[in-house]
């Protein structure tokens, strides 16, 4: 709640209208990327984007202009909360899911046929939003209210049973696991399999080719590979190194059981405020990574642009 207002309002005003320029774009199917690419990375992008409504806006903004507004009566406090910890879950799994998606495309020809598809990246995404969901409501039995002021709860801390609670203290350990402990290692444990086949791979074919053809051209397979894995290296990396801070942060909050800072010249303040500050920043690194990645994408954000534009230059005409 007590993120910096400056960077809280630039977040907002960034994140979502590239995150909704990225929907769109993306969904429109012209940036010569796969229906089954395509369908990932738009579901990515709409996970985003409940990130930046649930976490910039309905808590950092209104906290700061609106610090008595209804959103701050607890159980629709708590049901914030539950968003939070939702729409992150499902953004960072589905960024897994994306990850292995290109894994079985690169490293398993048999199984791509059946697996890389369109409907299968639906039945995965549904999937994955709807275990998110159902894996956070213990969030919201974790928070109480501050303040009763005639009758009505306000606000949400943490209840004592969590702070000093065995088992929510082990509930808590399993989420940080779940997210974004194993998604690490799984993110790392696919993309070095993909590299290893892609080099393998490359060899292979530059032998083949030059036994064929004794010619260094163009070749069009790897050229689209090459795209393909620098455009997954660029999401898989961003979001390891912009969510590590915060992971280590509350491995070393829990082991000291440290829960509240007490200046803003703390230590721990700072860091839990900067790694905040860099997860949220992950959600909106993505449509940077497509701009500087994918020409298609790039001439499409340029066409969308350009378009009121166009418009208003048409009615002048007129």
């Amino acid at each position: 709640m007590r993120k910096a207002p400056y960077f809280s309002n630039l977040l907002f005003c960034v994140s979502l209208p590239a995150n909704l320029l990225a929907v769109v774009i993306l969904s429109r199917g012209k940036c010569d990327l796969s229906r089954c690419v395509t369908r990932y990375l738009v579901g990515m992008a709409a996970a985003d984007l409940l990130v930046v409504i649930s976490h910039p806006l309905l808590t950092w903004t209104a906290w700061i202009y609106f610090p008595q507004s209804f959103l701050f009566i607890t159980p629709v406090c708590r049901l914030g909360v539950w968003l939070v910890f939702a729409s992150t879950v499902t953004s960072v799994w589905l960024t897994v899911a994306f990850t292995l998606d290109r894994f079985v495309a690169i490293c398993y020809e048999k199984l791509k046929t059946k697996y890389c598809t369109e409907r299968t990246a639906s039945v995965v995404i549904g999937t994955v939003s709807v275990l998110a969901c159902l894996e956070c409501v213990p969030w919201v039995f974790t928070y109480g209210p501050l303040v009763i002021i005639d009758g009505v709860p306000w606000y949400c801390v943490y209840t004592t049973s969590y702070k000093k609670s065995p088992s929510w203290a082990a509930f808590a350990m399993l989420h940080r696991l779940l997210t974004p402990c194993v998604p690490f290692f799984l993110i790392l444990l696919f993309n070095i399999r993909t590299v290893r086949q892609i080099l393998a791979a490359s060899r292979a074919r530059r032998r083949l080719r030059g036994q064929k053809s004794g010619e260094n051209d163009k070749d069009q397979e790897m050229e689209n590979r090459r795209k393909s894995i620098v455009l997954l290296f660029s999401i898989t990396g961003s979001f390891i190194l912009l969510w590590i801070t915060r992971q280590v942060f509350y491995m070393h909050q829990r082991i000291s059981m440290t829960f509240v800072s007490y200046s803003v010249t703390d230590p721990r303040y700072i860091t839990e405020e900067a790694s905040g500050m860099l997860q949220i920043l992950s959600s909106c690194t993505n449509t940077l990574i497509y701009a500087l990645t994918q020409s298609k994408f790039r001439e499409e954000l340029w066409n969308m642009l350009k378009f009121p534009f166009n418009q208003i230059l048409k009615l002048i005409k007129r």
